[in-house]
């Protein structure tokens, strides 16, 4: 990089104010699109009681005018500046400038970039949105949902599929239980290039009963939501969906804070769901480990998911021996810790410590991450290891 490039990126970050330390290293001349950059970086980052969104003149506040339109402004940033930048730049906008009460403008969500922190924000303001803004929310929710599940549904339907679906085999014909793909693979020897066509000599059957719901997988998935877990309710209400969407596991969702909400049936749509939460309030985790049991049928087949920062504001030593008895019983329990910033752990290190000295082991991994963790986990595999590899343990 130039040094005259370098120069001006650092005006761009210093602004106006540093015009007269770096004009003296070189022609500290902006071009057409650094000045904009310039103008839309000012209107939120401006230092001077007079600049910025607001402000009344241009000092410090770039070469343009200090109070832009902020529909305007947000379609500068995302024509300017990377995407990832962009979110960086959305967010600094509501923090700083008190923009908050902007979030349900619809004509300032068609300009914004679907970002999962702004989600976050919305959700826990969604009781205050205008009834005119509804739809708009609700589309700006649903860009975040359908980017999250391009990044995960594939990969989890493929975890669960190669764990669940490696069902025994019976000597019992049944056209609608054949396994095509063994009685295919098994008689490839026996094509017949006059026919054209493969004349298997043994057929493969799955077995029926292998199928039936007591042998079915139940995964739970109790997700806390109380404020610090923003980020992690929108990975956890769409993965719980993509999870309810298949026929060979069995899905329950709950919601808890110091109250209870079962949102299995709101399942069939992401957005609905997250709208079902309640971010914000207080944290009972016994409560609603003590709910979630009553759906543990066969212990050995429930793989319970307890997604919190395990910041129990009940009781803590009945919460530890709740776990330890769900563990000694043949539950896979695993505690999945918060996430904010895009995958930086937050969790009270007290209690994660507890859990994994009860064998629980407890994640902060990043959500890419999840679909492996849950073939892991569905095969009974020592999720030790996967910690170990991943270095997302406590």
């Amino acid at each position: 990089m130039e040094v005259k490039e370098q120069i001006s990126r650092w005006r761009l970050i210093l602004g106006q104010e540093s015009d007269k330390r770096l004009s003296g290293m070189t022609d500290l001349a902006l071009t057409q699109e650094q000045d904009l950059m310039d103008q839309a970086l000012a209107s939120i980052y401006n230092r001077t009681e007079a600049g910025g969104f607001g402000g009344q003149g241009a000092g410090g506040a770039g070469r343009g005018p200090s109070n832009p339109q902020i529909s305007r402004w947000l379609g500068d940033v995302r024509t300017l500046f990377d995407k990832e930048l962009v979110t960086v730049i959305q967010n600094d906008a509501v923090t700083r400038c008190g923009l908050k009460q902007l979030l349900f403008e619809p004509e300032l969500l068609e300009n914004m970039e679907p970002d999962i922190n702004l989600a976050s924000t919305i959700l826990m303001l969604k009781d205050q949105i205008p009834k005119r803004s509804k739809e708009s929310v609700r589309e700006f929710i649903k860009k975040i949902v359908e980017e999250i599940n391009k990044l995960l549904e594939q990969d989890i339907r493929r975890a669960v599929t190669a764990a669940v679906n490696k069902r025994k085999h019976s000597p019992i014909p049944s056209a609608s239980a054949m396994d095509y793909k063994m009685t295919i693979s098994r008689n490839l020897k026996h094509y017949d290039p006059d026919l054209r066509t493969i004349v298997p000599e043994h057929f493969y059957f799955f077995d029926r009963t292998s199928t039936t719901a007591a042998n079915k997988w139940t995964i739970i998935l109790d997700i806390d939501q109380s404020g610090s877990m923003g980020e992690s309710v929108i990975y956890s209400s769409i993965i719980s969906c993509i999870l309810a969407s298949m026929a060979s596991i069995k899905t329950r969702i709950v919601a808890f804070d110091t109250n209870i909400v079962d949102l299995t049936e709101k399942s069939d749509d992401p957005v609905d769901l997250l709208f079902g939460f309640q971010l914000g309030g207080g944290t009972d985790i016994n409560k609603s480990v003590a709910y979630c049991e009553q759906f543990i049928e066969n212990p050995a087949k429930t793989l319970f998911f307890l997604i919190s920062d395990l910041e129990e504001g009940g009781n803590r030593a009945g919460l530890l021996r709740r776990i330890g008895d769900l563990k000694e019983s043949g539950v896979t329990v695993v505690s999945l810790l918060a996430i904010a910033d895009g995958g930086r752990p937050y969790y009270d290190t007290q209690m994660a410590q507890k859990f994994a000295g009860l064998g629980v082991p407890c994640f902060a991994c990043a959500p890419e991450l999840l679909p492996t963790l849950l073939e892991k986990a569905l095969k009974g595999q020592d999720l030790s290891q996967f910690d170990k590899k991943q270095k997302s343990f406590v």
